[in-house]
């Protein structure tokens, strides 16, 4: 195995752990992975550099910011302007 497959084969190894729970994928240098859930309070998004804080922070994501119950809201708002409009 060759260096340059180490990032594709640990992303693979990630992506089927975190399946449940994290969307993962590499853009470049950085390692992005999105909730997959809505119904969250910690960090939607997370995007590192570094490898190993980016396995710390899907282990342990960061709060997020704020209100989820807002957005449920005002995404109700919205889809009730978009029926009657």
């Amino acid at each position: 195995m060759s260096t340059g497959d180490v990032p594709n084969t640990l992303l693979h190894v990630l992506q089927r752990h975190y399946a449940q729970q994290w969307s993962i994928r590499r853009h470049g240098g950085l390692w992005i992975a999105t909730a997959i859930r809505h119904e969250i309070t910690h960090a939607p998004t997370l995007i590192e550099e570094d490898v190993e804080v980016f396995v710390h922070q899907l282990e342990y994501p960061p709060p997020g910011i704020g209100n989820s119950e807002l957005s449920s809201e005002r995404l109700r708002a919205t889809e009730s302007r978009a029926e009657t409009g």
